[in-house]
Order: C-alpha cells, then sequence, then structure tokens
C-alpha cells in the first residue's frame, strides 16, 4: 500500500484520546554509548504497552551536524547511522559479536565522540560485509529501497564522502568542482570511492530496516510513532549541497539571508539561527516539489509529525546573512497556505502536530485551524501571569496537544526547584493542589495534562522518572552540554508503569471503547 493510500487513516489517530511519551532514541541504555535500535529500544516499547501509553514522540532521527543536536542535521532524509544497533548486526549476521566486545557501556551520558569514533567503523564493516555476503534475497532488498529513495540517497552518499575526503569541514570549502557540484567531478568520484559510496548506501538500508522492525513491534502494541522535522535545513547539509537553487544562497553558494527570531523578552537581540531561507516563489513554481518529497520520506519514518516553528510556513524572521544578532531581520510572508494544499492534494489528510509556541499571530492561527492541525500547550508556561494562562488546561480545546514540558524546557522537578519564582508556586497551589513535598509537583502536573480535554497529552520521560535539572536534554541558550541524557538499565520500574496506567485508564487514554451507559439509581 502507498504512503498517499495509507495516510487518510492517520489523522483519525491524531484526534483519538491517548497519551504517550517523549524520549529521543538516543536517550535509551543502549549499548555502544549512545541510545539506539536495539534491545533498550525494544524494552522501552513495552514499557509503554504495560504503562497503556499510545504513542512514542521522538526527535528528528537525522545524521547530526554541530553540537550532536537532532535540529542540526547535515540530511533532512538520511536517517542518523549512531541510532543502527550492533546487537542487532550481530544477531543478523553482518559482524561477529567479538567485533562489538569492549565498547561504552549502558549506563550514563551519550558519548557522541565516542559512539562516532568506535561504533561507527564497525557499522560501516557491518555494511562491507553485506555487500560481499548478502544473498539474492537480501540484494533484492537492498536494491529495491535503493530504488524507493533514489532522489535522496545517492548525493547523501556522495556528501559523506566528499565530506569526509575533506576533513569534515562544511561543502563551502571544498575544491569548487565538489563545492558546486561539477558533474564530471561526481561521475569521478564514483568511479574512484563506488565501494564507499555502496557501503554509505547499505548504511542507510540498516537504518531502514531496524527503525521499520521496531516500528511493526510497537504497531503490534498498538504504539504509534510520533516524529518530529524541523522547518528549515543546516546550511552544511546534503541538502543545501545538492539544491543549492532552492536556497538564498549567491553565486559562489553563500547565504544571502537566514533564519532567526526577533528580539523578545527573552533575548534583547533575538536569535539568530543561520539556516539558510528557500527561495519560497520558485518552491511554489516548481509544485513544492522538495516539500513533497520530504514529508513523503517522513511519512514513511512517522504516523505523525510535529512541524517544528509552525509559525515559520506564515511568516519568517529574514535576517542578512552578515549580521552577527538578529535585530536587523523582518518579517517575509511564506505561502503556507498553497504548501498545504499541494500537501494535502499529494497525501490527503495531514497527520501533522504544529509547534505553535511562543509570540503568535492570528494569522498563524488561521493557518493551523484551517487544515485542523492540533496546537501545542505546556503546562510549566501557564502559571507566571494572566497571558500564560493559556496554557492552563481551562483555556485548552480537544484539538491540542498538552505537554508537562518539551525537550527544550527543564524537567517538571527541575522547573520547580530552579525556575520558579514564589508567584509561581502560589499560582500553581490555587490552581492545582498544595505541593508538600518537591516531588508533588510532578504527578500534579501530569495529572492535569491527563485530566484535560486536550486529545493527546504527552509526558517527558524524566518526568515518568521524576528527575531534576540533571536530566535536562536541552538548554537552548547553552552552546554545549545539551542532548546526553540518558536513563539508567534499572530504571523502568514496574511501579511506575502502574500509575501511568491507572491515570490512562481513569482519563480514559488507553484506547479503551466503551459502549455508553446511564445508571440510575
Amino acid at each position: 500500500m502507498t504512503v498517499e493510500a495509507t495516510t487518510k487513516n492517520r489523522l483519525s489517530n491524531v484526534t483519538d484520546r491517548l497519551s504517550g511519551i517523549l524520549l529521543h532514541v538516543t536517550s535509551l541504555p543502549s549499548y555502544g554509548g549512545v541510545g539506539d535500535f536495539g534491545p533498550a529500544a525494544y524494552g522501552f516499547v513495552d514499557f509503554l504497552a504495560a504503562s497503556k501509553q499510545r504513542l512514542w514522540q521522538v526527535l528528528p532521527l537525522s545524521p547530526t551536524g554541530y553540537g550532536s543536536s537532532p535540529y542540526s542535521a547535515l540530511s533532512a532524509f538520511a536517517g542518523n547511522p549512531l541510532l543502527i544497533s550492533l546487537e542487532r548486526l550481530v544477531d543478523e549476521g553482518w559482524i561477529g559479536r567479538e567485533r562489538i566486545e569492549g565498547l561504552p557501556s549502558h549506563n550514563g551520558c551519550a558519548d557522541f565522540g565516542e559512539a562516532t569514533r568506535l561504533k561507527l567503523p564497525l557499522v560501516e564493516e557491518a555494511a562491507a560485509n553485506f555487500l560481499d555476503r548478502a544473498n539474492d534475497e537480501q540484494r533484492a532488498c537492498f536494491q529495491k529501497f535503493c530504488e524507493d529513495n533514489n532522489t535522496w540517497l545517492p548525493d547523501y552518499a556522495n556528501f559523506t564522502i566528499l565530506r569526509r575526503m575533506h576533513g569534515y569541514v562544511s561543502w563551502i570549502d571544498w575544491p569548487a568542482q565538489y563545492a558546486l557540484h561539477d558533474g564530471d567531478a561526481i561521475l569521478a568520484l564514483l568511479t574512484s570511492h563506488g565501494r564507499e559510496l555502496a557501503i554509505e548506501q547499505v548504511v542507510q538500508y540498516f537504518f531502514s530496516e531496524q527503525w521499520k522492525a521496531l516500528r511493526a513491534y510497537s504497531a503490534e502494541r498498538d504504539i504509534r510513532i510520533l516524529g518530529d522535522i524541523a522547518i528549515f535545513v543546516n546550511y552544511d547539509s546534503a541538502d543545501v549541497w545538492t539544491h543549492p537553487d532552492l536556497f538564498e544562497l549567491d553565486e559562489k553558494g553563500h547565504p544571502i539571508r537566514v533564519s532567526g527570531v526577533p528580539p523578545d523578552y527573552f533575548s534583547v537581540t533575538g536569535q539568530r539561527w543561520g539556516n539558510p531561507l528557500y527561495k519560497w516563489g520558485l518552491l511554489r513554481e516548481r509544485g513544492f516539489d522538495w516539500w513533497v518529497a520530504r514529508i513523503r520520506r517522513s511519512l514513511a519514518l512517522y504516523d505523525t509529525i510535529r512541524l517544528d516553528h509552525f509559525r515559520g510556513f506564515e511568516a519568517y524572521w529574514s535576517i542578512p546573512a552578515e549580521e552577527e544578532t538578529a535585530i536587523k531581520g523582518q518579517w517575509v510572508k511564506a505561502p503556507g497556505q498553497e504548501l498545504f494544499q499541494r500537501l494535502r492534494d499529494v497525501f490527503g489528510e495531514l497527520p501533522f502536530i504544529a509547534e505553535d509556541l511562543g509570540v503568535i499571530t492570528p494569522e498563524v492561527d488561521e493557518l493551523r485551524e484551517h487544515f485542523g492541525m492540533p496546537g501545542m500547550r505546556i503546562l510549566q508556561f501557564g502559571f507566571s501571569d494572566r497571558p500564560g494562562h493559556l496554557y492552563l488546561p481551562h483555556k485548552f480545546v480537544p484539538n491540542t496537544v498538552a505537554y508537562t514540558g518539551t525537550h527544550d524546557n527543564n524537567t517538571t522537578l527541575g522547573w520547580w526547584q530552579h525556575d520558579t519564582s514564589e508567584n509561581d508556586r502560589i499560582n500553581v497551589q490555587n490552581y492545582l493542589q498544595t505541593i508538600e513535598h518537591d516531588g508533588d509537583i510532578v504527578w500534579a502536573l501530569m495529572r492535569a495534562a491527563a485530566r484535560s480535554v486536550a486529545n493527546i497529552c504527552i509526558f517527558p520521560m524524566q518526568d515518568v522518572l521524576h528527575l531534576g535539572v540533571e536530566a535536562r536534554m536541552n538548554m537552548p541558550s547553552a552552546p554545549s552540554g545539551n542532548w546526553t541524557w540518558r536513563y539508567d538499565m534499572d530504571a523502568l520500574h514496574p511501579d511506575f508503569a502502574a500509575k501511568l496506567a491507572a491515570l490512562s485508564e481513569m482519563t480514559d487514554r488507553d484506547g479503551v471503547v466503551v459502549a455508553r451507559a446511564v445508571s440510575i439509581p
């Protein structure tokens, strides 16, 4: 069945009354130094099932660049090789068990540098073994994968090999024939590095097969995957290198204008993200073909998709590339209405969730509501002042996804202990309950989210485990130290699952449909 044929069924998944857990794959206590698709992932799915949670929300699964951030991707289409499980490659016979002995243990923070140094060569060794040993059936499956993904896979492999050849500097600093994608130079690369390019494609095949198996295991337990895609792509990415004509670049390939957000309460200079901006006019002329391909790929990975920085589809903050801050940017209209209509024409109803946090205009709300997308509400934002009441349950509508916090927030316990004022604490206790012990705040917010009318509520795994600031996933203003949290091997205690299951049952988020009955005493 095609993606287009199955997409219409996915929106109903968004409108069901469900709850789930936010946990990025890298936060699993997997063998090898970083979370992956191995046994720990299957154990987590079992925990979700025991907890009667119906959604697993992950961050982008793309190969990461700067800071190992899931939102700093080397490709909007490829999968992160570090998420491939070596243990499963051993089970499948592509590498010997003795080759993976001595890797970093299951516990402790994710160490992306060590995983890249020690694990990635073993994944590539397994891919080389596949090329040499695969039987006819396995080769046919691999060939089918290559054919299905030929719009991005060869270019990504070329980009990866060239990046390695030139010391992992940005593509703009490669020799001109490579930086400007000269056809003869790329053809010569195919001749001189053909096996390496094939290995990179097998690595992506491994990623796809392991993720597909994990998704199938989840689906058998009635658990859907909520994925995440960023609106913008990295300048140093296979996407910009392959399609420079789609971005606001000068004739030498340098950005003309870049993305960000304007000065606000949190920053007097705004935020200069630095992503190159799309040539939306050209994309419109081409029927948004690049976005159609991107969403097609995302729908092959996820059941539902969170659109990061949704407001940028209505208008985006355009900053001259030479500016060091976001102060001198300006709002520029984006063709979001036309883009989403095109996507609806291709895929049917769109299973999107809009990340509509921050200062949102009526036009952004109108765009989201026109296409029936749920917005997001973060309970931690609701207790400071009256405008913040938008994030409290009495303001929710059913077409909403409620969170205690997200990957960019402190944990709920950390927020209570470090980020709340005395007035915030008074407001929390007036609205929810008396907080006699710090730990009480966690379940107070989780119950509030679950009891709300929001069709979906999501709990970060750190809140389920009652963890504090030490377990924060990301602090957006911090240049380093993010994305490294992992839970310990023995963290998934059955008591947590039982308590979550009881909450899910009582708030009708466990998927059980009961015929209406009225009892009159």
